[in-house]
């Protein structure tokens, strides 16, 4: 009867009656050698850099794959795999390599699990695969800080309420928490412009929703005289529209162009006016001269008349020097009626009215205005 080997460690089982006087050094290499590999055995396995490194459990025989921790050891220009039987059994696997890659430890034509470089992984063959073989601890001390790159927070201490203190430039990756404090200056991911989930904002997101909100071009005001770079941190602003208001552009109006006035404006305009003034009575102008005591002067005076025309009866003079009469007689006085005299005509007549129209109001001066407040003004130009 033939020996047969055991399913995961490949132990040779000796047959009945099989190697009569030699099945002690089969049971020596059995217990000596091959569970022994199984259960404390460490060996170093060179990883081959460009290639897959495959490793085995042969029948009854030594073999790398037996035993319990395999340092994996050599220079790598990149990660690689090391291929294990699928032979059910429990891996300690150091990636001791060079270079910084990962090694990853699975079944041929399978996943695996990869090993980080200078990592100690527990792992263990089901069957069909190496996957992990542990996923929870009641408890952990360590002797030293877990470092960041490991999972750990890199201090061995922290403070505070149920504070946890990480070290300097320490990264998360996806962390959940709970009302967290943090100090310090802090780096964050800085999300897409436009993104309003509720995933943290940086300062360079809050600064690039600023200057999306005020591109080149804007207009920004305020009651304080602070220039908006100073505010802002961004931008060339320049003071924008001293004295003036904005409309908007269109109905006439070109953006960019100026003009109106503060001060009101009289359209050109005259004004005119007419009079009328009624017709006199019958009146009469004349003038004589003295010939008797005072020779040569000249008197002047008005005519009346209570019947007819001048020359008639009961006509007076009231004039210079006195005397009453009519033409061609002296009456009294120093008057001499003898001489020229002329009148006018009782006929109708008008009189010319001219003058000039006088002003009112107040000073137009800056008296065009609309009720206005006064705030300061910029214009982003860069």
């Amino acid at each position: 009867m033939s020996s047969t080997y055991s399913t995961n460690l490949a132990i040779e089982l000796i047959g009945t009656g099989d190697q009569a006087g030699t099945w002690g050094t089969t049971t020596n290499t059995n217990l000596g050698t091959l569970i022994e590999q199984a259960i404390s055995g460490y060996v170093t396995q060179a990883i081959t850099d460009g290639a897959d490194t495959v490793i085995t459990i042969p029948n009854g025989a030594t073999g790398t794959a037996r035993n319990m921790a395999i340092e994996c050891t050599g220079i790598l220009s990149a990660a690689r795999n090391l291929i294990v039987p699928a032979n059910k059994k429990l891996y300690l696997i150091y990636n001791n390599t060079s270079g910084g890659y990962a090694v990853t430890v699975k079944v041929s034509g399978q996943t695996g699990v990869s090993v980080p470089n200078g990592a100690k992984v527990w792992l263990v063959s089901n069957g069909t695969d190496i996957v992990v073989a542990t996923n929870y601890m009641a408890a952990l001390t360590l002797g030293t800080a877990l470092p960041v790159a490991s999972g750990g927070t890199g201090t061995t201490t922290s403070t505070g309420s149920g504070a946890v203190v990480l070290a300097s430039g320490a990264s998360l990756t996806s962390p959940s928490m709970s009302a967290p404090t943090i100090t310090g200056t802090s780096v964050a991911p800085t999300q897409a412009f436009g993104d309003n989930t509720t995933k943290l904002a940086t300062t360079a997101f809050v600064q690039a929703a600023l200057q999306a909100l005020y591109p080149v071009g804007s207009i920004y005001s305020s009651t304080v005289s602070t220039n908006p770079n100073t505010l802002f941190g961004f931008g060339t602003w320049v003071a924008y529209a001293s004295g003036r208001v904005l409309i908007g552009d269109g109905g006439g109006f070109t953006a960019g162009a100026t003009g109106g006035s503060a001060d009101a404006i009289t359209v050109s305009h005259t004004h005119t006016f007419s009079a009328t003034t009624g017709s006199a009575g019958q009146h009469y102008h004349g003038f004589g001269y003295n010939t008797g005591d005072n020779s040569g002067w000249f008197g002047y005076g008005s005519w009346s008349q209570a019947n007819g025309f001048p020359g008639g009866n009961s006509v007076n003079w009231n004039g210079s020097g006195g005397g009453t009469g009519y033409p061609g007689q002296q009456t009294s006085g120093n008057m001499q009626t003898t001489g020229a005299i002329s009148w006018a005509g009782g006929e109708a007549h008008t009189h010319s009215v001219s003058g000039s129209v006088g002003t009112t109001g107040l000073s137009g001066t800056n008296a065009n205005l609309q009720p206005y407040v006064v705030v300061y003004m910029w214009n982003r130009t860069a």
